[in-house]
């Protein structure tokens, strides 16, 4: 069977960047679920481990910072895997990456120079999260808001008060916590 100059060009062109695109965004999707599903259940594990055995064990606190640590690794891999995906679709597009890889030094010198309250931020919310200061589900007095903390992430800790309103906090402005969950007993390792 013969097929038309035309039509075998359409098809040499499908088969060139839009499907290898396809692809990519295909693998993407797929890497993601699978990551996020291969997190939570690592996270489920060690939030359901005897981590500290004894009286002074808190499961329900290994729970919620489980939980916190599970939500940072998600955003953090879904962040990874989207940033290779974006690149590998602008190579498809005839884009040369080796300037732009190449200058990277030169644009990380500038963001970190303007952007220090994001990277003092980002600092904050690992050292934090380290720290075990909050988790979610946990009642916090912070800056001038008192209420339930919903979210926690490296740069905002999203915090919802008595009155329904939802308060972001950027985790670089937070100089103290009140946690009124923690419970009395419980030592700082």
């Amino acid at each position: 069977m013969k097929i038309s100059q035309n039509m075998q060009s359409a098809l040499d062109w499908f088969t060139g960047a839009p499907l290898n695109i396809t692809i990519i965004i295909s693998l993407a999707i797929s890497i993601s679920l699978l990551g996020q599903r291969s997190i939570s259940r690592f996270m489920n594990r060690i939030a359901n481990a005897d981590l500290i055995p004894g009286p002074k064990r808190s499961g329900a606190r290994q729970k919620e910072r489980a939980k916190t640590t599970s939500t940072v690794l998600k955003s953090t891999l879904n962040g990874a895997i989207w940033l290779v995906a974006i690149f590998m679709i602008l190579a498809e597009f005839g884009l040369n990456l080796g300037p732009l890889i190449a200058s990277a030094g030169v644009i990380g010198v500038a963001l970190g120079l303007g952007a220090q309250t994001l990277v003092r931020d980002i600092l904050s919310g690992i050292f934090m999260l380290v720290e075990d200061q909050y988790g979610v589900g946990d009642k916090v007095d912070v800056l001038d808001v008192q209420g339930v903390v919903e979210t926690v992430g490296l740069r905002i800790t999203t915090v919802r008060d008595s009155k329904g309103t939802i308060w972001y906090l950027r985790n670089g402005e937070i100089l103290k916590v009140g946690n009124k969950s923690q419970p009395k007993n419980s030592t700082k390792r």
